[in-house]
């Protein structure tokens, strides 16, 4: 199979334990590209916060893209047009705030590239420090969020953080995407809204077919994109369920686990 294009996830997949990409899977991942894959940078992290990787792997070049906020937009590169922009209503928003509220777990929005709550605790800085973003901490969330946004994170110790998501998808699965990212992140986006169904919606824009594809992922929200490749493949430090569900299991992300799967399946 001649694989057309290469789809990651960030954290503890691309991204090493300090956060960067190792000069080795860079100088592969720029291989991949000079042969014609078109290289895709999917995230639960907003766009702002994958821009500068896209810049430092010449996805502009490439015309390649990033699919961000769990596929809720997709950017081309090339352009820095969004191609796909899904968001939650402001009503939606409030209901999940309500929630967190009754389950007495964090919650999170992004306004204008800003990050929203009404808490601050290590939860969140993980998020800060993940995005580089600002962030404001606010009286009131439901009057400061007073337009549709792109996602929600709800947060907190990853425990009990299972239990609200089992919750969550009881109460409210009919209305919204609901997946854990991180264990003390639970993600919300607009129902019908993943990494699966807008890497769908990117690959038939591209003329590109399901089959054509691999995808590289480590946890729970990149699940959906991995069932719809035709080479679902994750990271040795991935989830005992992504592994089990996985065609190729490659080295961990500390030990260059992309180009372990760009030399074996492109180069």
């Amino acid at each position: 199979m001649k694989y057309k294009m290469i789809v990651t996830d960030l954290d503890d997949t691309l991204l090493n334990s300090q956060g960067k990409i190792s000069e080795t899977d860079k100088l592969n991942i720029m291989k991949a590209q000079e042969n014609g894959v078109k290289f895709v940078l999917a995230s639960g992290r907003p766009t702002f916060a994958m821009r500068d990787l896209a810049k430092e792997l010449e996805l502009k070049k490439y015309e390649s893209y990033i699919l961000s906020y769990n596929g809720s937009i997709i950017t081309n590169c090339g352009t820095d047009k969004n191609i796909l922009s899904e968001t939650l209503k402001v009503e939606e928003i409030h209901t999940l705030y309500d929630f967190s509220k009754r389950k007495n777990v964090e919650i999170i929005t992004y306004l204008d590239d800003t990050i929203i709550s009404e808490d601050f605790s290590s939860y969140i800085e993980v998020e800060v420090e993940l995005t580089k973003m600002p962030f404001e901490k606010v009286k009131n969330f439901k009057a400061t969020v007073d337009r549709d946004c792109v996602k929600c994170i709800m947060l907190g110790d990853p425990s009990y953080l299972k239990e609200v998501e089992k919750e969550l998808k009881e109460e409210l699965g009919h209305k919204f995407s609901i997946s854990i990212s991180k264990p003390f992140f639970l993600e919300i986006t607009k129902l019908g809204v993943d990494k699966g169904s807008s890497l769908l919606k990117l690959a038939e824009l591209k003329n590109i077919k399901p089959e054509e594809i691999i995808v590289v992922g480590d946890s729970y929200n990149d699940l959906p994109m991995l069932k719809v490749a035709g080479l679902p493949a994750c990271v040795e430090n991935a989830k005992p369920e992504i592994k089990d569900f996985c065609k190729f299991i490659s080295t961990s992300n500390d030990n260059n686990g992309m180009s372990n799967i760009i030399k074996t399946f492109i180069l």
